[in-house]
């Protein structure tokens, strides 16, 4: 058999099979698609928190306590009982945080941030620092006003980082937020994808994991430990919602929750002193599998305009209530029923913040803006 006839005679083998393309990460919803359940739960957190802060707290269950001048578990023993679990309100909001700032951040510019985190934060604080200073004036004896320095200092929200008290007690989220959004604006900065997000979730949980043992004060600073994971909990449900679910975002949101319910159990011993860790726990995992089923699409016909104005009131009321409330209710403790009076309060506490939202929050959030959007233009163009 000659050469050319072996050649002839063996089979050609069969084509190689070409390479998989690598499975992309797909476009499942566009950003600005308003989440309605989210607003109707971001309303629910606001008045858990101010329903505790009235009824709830180991504040207002000591006796001869300024605010009901007797435990308030003698008072009305059930609503303390739920009252008790209403601080885990904030977590949730921590929560929200980091799934709406990445929603509406997505395809944005460090600048659009910047504005769009002013504009939102700064209005409706503004006057709740005022309006609150002029309640705890006019009505003294319940809680300290702060000089003059210091309520104007407050009006920059830094005060936390100056080491000055807050006007309002409830101001100290604000501090953690303020963290989370110089932290996500380096990743704004560079374009936000799947990837740049999961990564800056998986650093930033080393960074927390790591920052209360490495005694770093400025790591600790930055990391936020306590509030980090509630945070990347939001940030995974949204790439959830925008990307579909797979092993690694469950991974991480399982590291989250992990995570949280030590950092729950610790609220519940060192500050709050009312609840415990097991009711705690079950109430952050049901509003977690909630949030899940809101990624995944499961309550998208849930809609109404009434979810939106809800949506609207629930940082007016957070910003109002404490001080201001807490001062009405020692005023008018001994006028009427102890639960028809926290209800008539709350009532008129949601009210005042419609009023905040129509009349200071969208008419001066639209003065900023257009200033900061001059101001920007000036800041490329002049020379």
């Amino acid at each position: 058999m000659t050469g050319l006839s072996l050649i002839r005679d063996v089979q050609p083998l069969p084509p190689l099979a070409a390479p998989s393309p690598p499975v992309a990460v797909t476009h499942r919803r566009e950003r600005g698609s308003r989440l309605h359940a989210v607003d109707g739960i971001r309303l629910l957190a606001a008045l858990m928190v101010a329903l505790h802060h009235f009824a709830g707290t180991n504040r207002v269950n000591q006796p001869d306590n300024r605010i009901w001048d007797r435990p308030v578990s003698d008072i009305m023993p059930t609503v303390f009982h739920v009252a008790s679990y209403g601080w885990i309100g904030v977590e949730i909001f921590f929560v929200i945080s980091g799934f709406v700032i990445c929603m509406s951040c997505w395809g944005r510019t460090p600048k659009q941030f910047f504005v769009s985190r002013v504009i939102r934060l700064y209005p409706a604080y503004w006057f709740a620092v005022l309006f609150t200073t002029g309640v705890l004036v006019a009505l003294p004896g319940v809680w300290e006003r702060l000089p003059w320095r210091d309520v104007l200092l407050n009006l920059t929200m830094l005060q936390s980082g100056s080491g000055v008290r807050n006007v309002d007690g409830v101001y100290w989220t604000l501090w953690s937020e303020l963290r989370f959004y110089l932290l996500f604006l380096v990743v704004v900065a560079t374009g936000l994808t799947y990837r740049k997000v999961v990564l800056f979730c998986c650093v930033w949980g080393v960074a927390a994991m790591l920052a209360p043992v490495a005694k770093l004060p400025l790591l600790e600073l930055i990391a936020n430990p306590e509030g980090a994971w509630y945070f990347i909990a939001g940030l995974a449900l949204y790439l959830m919602h925008r990307f579909g679910q797979d092993l690694l975002l469950w991974g991480i949101l399982g590291m989250s929750w992990l995570m949280a319910q030590r950092e729950l159990g610790l609220r519940v011993d060192e500050v709050e002193h009312v609840s415990s860790w097991r009711g705690a726990v079950l109430i952050f995992t049901v509003f977690l599998l909630t949030m899940v089923a809101i990624a995944l699409g499961h309550t998208d016909r849930i809609r109404g305009r009434w979810l939106v104005t809800a949506g609207s009131l629930t940082y007016p009321l957070y910003l109002t209530h404490y001080a201001a409330g807490t001062t009405v209710i020692n005023r008018l403790r001994d006028t009427m029923d102890a639960r028809l009076l926290v209800g008539v309060v709350l009532v008129g506490f949601l009210v005042l913040s419609w009023l905040v939202h129509r009349f200071v929050e969208r008419p001066v959030a639209g003065v900023v803006k257009r200033g900061l959007e001059t101001a920007f233009v000036r800041v490329r163009t002049a020379r």
